[in-house]
């Protein structure tokens, strides 16, 4: 990911050339959602590029859409669970609404069912350890939580996973992926 800046200094535009793509990616892992995931990148590079500095390259520009976004999907996560704890003083009987469609949406992806299935906070603690590569402390510190808390949801995930996907392969272990129509 060797990116100079532009010439002219447009460092937004190199970056969503760029690595706009990598970025959705990044951001549909974390949510689940593709149009989610798009307003979440849209949101990232607007309160990123508001406050970043002339001259910034875009290596480090992407680093701080990286956790705009990762703030934005967590602060989502959390304004709705304080929406769930206090919604119920608001409700008028007989005014059931449906629930998140979702669930009942198909995917084409074993993957993503998997991680469909996994709880918001544990959803982003695997994303970041096992997409992001990150360890264990540094999820934890991207997370605002302790080391052990993060070891807790990873545990519970990969085993949710495990149960979906079946069991993860030792390291010594060879892993074959299924190239449809390559040659």
């Amino acid at each position: 990911m060797a990116v100079a800046q532009d010439a002219d200094g447009d460092t937004l535009g190199l970056l969503a050339r760029e690595r706009g793509r990598a970025l959705l990616a990044y951001a549909y892992l974390l949510c689940g959602d593709r149009r989610t995931a798009e307003d979440l990148v849209q949101d990232a590079l607007v309160r990123t590029f508001t406050r970043l500095r002339a001259g910034t390259d875009v290596t480090h520009a992407e680093a701080y859409v990286r956790a705009a976004i990762l703030r934005g999907h967590l602060d989502t996560w959390r304004r709705r669970q304080r929406w769930r704890a206090v919604r119920h003083l608001l409700h008028v009987p007989g005014d059931e609404t449906s629930r998140d469609p979702a669930p009942s949406v198909a995917t084409g992806s074993a993957v993503h069912a998997a991680l469909a299935t996994l709880a918001p906070q544990e959803r982003v603690a695997v994303v970041l350890r096992h997409v992001e590569d990150l360890t264990v402390p540094e999820v934890a510190a991207r997370m605002g939580l302790a080391d052990g808390t993060v070891k807790r949801y990873l545990s519970t995930a990969t085993a949710k996973l495990a149960e979906r996907l079946g069991p993860v392969p030792d390291d010594d272990e060879q892993v074959t992926v299924d190239s449809r129509g390559s040659r």
